[in-house]
């Protein structure tokens, strides 16, 4: 009777053993399926890293994220090689030696270039001057943009903006952006806010702004209210690799590296190619 009870047991314990295993081989073969299709997603931006790259670093990133983001700035540039591509930078970028600005990795042209402006009431970019002119010597569409702050009074940044930017014929409409909640005040006054922010920029520029966001800001408070505004779109999410229609701008990765450039840039696709970015700019 013991024999027969040890047996069963026995019998029992290989059944949960064989179980068990069998599930490890399943989450196993999941887990490499992922990375698999994640070799296959991004494969021209591994090849292009293994056969082309050197070992250029910066201090913000451990080698390992240098490369992966590498890979993602090649295999998403590489699928939109057919439209306008750019860039956006502020004071925070430091010096820039624009005659260095004209590619990415030398096999990507750059474009057109947004630069901040202002921010708030009162600030001052402080490289935005020579910035702006920079970008205008070196012959490169250029926009400027205006950070706004939701608990500063939304006219006095318009004018801030205003006071600040003299657009040109060729440059991109102003821009709008707009990615903090606000403290002192409901999301309906925030909207108010920047609808009074919009409305007297376009009546001094005489053309609609543009709007600047996270994706996710601006679907959970901005696009019930301001789907009539052009928009430029902020969304770094690694297995995202094409716009949505409506997105005239996409920043997909804040980690680029540009000559002429120090440390890390944003970069930009345009849903177009060059030729219809020129019919965005002012004429």
């Amino acid at each position: 009777m013991t024999y027969k009870i040890q047996r069963h047991k026995s019998i029992t314990k290989r059944k949960s053993n064989s179980k068990r295993k069998w599930i490890f081989y399943l989450i196993s073969l999941v887990l490499l399926l992922f990375v698999a299709i994640g070799i296959y997603k991004f494969r021209d931006g591994f090849l292009y890293y293994l056969g082309f790259k050197t070992n250029k670093n910066i201090a913000t990133l451990s080698k390992e994220e240098r490369k992966l983001a590498d890979i993602r700035i090649y295999e998403v540039l590489h699928k939109h090689d057919d439209k306008a591509i750019g860039f956006d930078v502020s004071e925070y970028q430091s010096k820039i030696d624009w005659e260095q600005t004209y590619h990415i990795d030398e096999a990507f042209e750059l474009s057109f270039v947004f630069i901040r402006a202002t921010a708030g009431k009162n600030k001052i970019d402080t490289r935005f001057k020579e910035n702006w002119k920079g970008a205008k010597e070196r012959q490169i569409i250029r926009g400027a943009y205006h950070y706004y702050r939701p608990n500063e009074n939304s006219l006095e940044q318009a004018e801030n903006f205003i006071t600040t930017v003299k657009l040109q014929k060729g440059d991109l409409p102003p821009v709008l952006d707009i990615e903090k909640l606000p403290k002192s005040q409901s999301i309906d006054s925030l909207k108010v806010g920047l609808r009074r922010w919009l409305k007297k920029v376009e009546k001094h520029y005489k053309v609609k702004p543009i709007i600047y966001s996270g994706e996710s800001y601006y679907t959970d408070f901005l696009k019930k209210e301001f789907s009539d505004y052009p928009l430029w779109i902020a969304n770094y999410n690694f297995w995202r690799n094409d716009l949505e229609s409506d997105w005239l701008f996409w920043q997909f990765t804040e980690k680029a590296q540009i000559q002429g450039i120090e440390g890390m840039v944003d970069i930009n696709i345009f849903n177009g190619d060059t030729n219809k970015l020129l019919l965005k700019c002012i004429r």
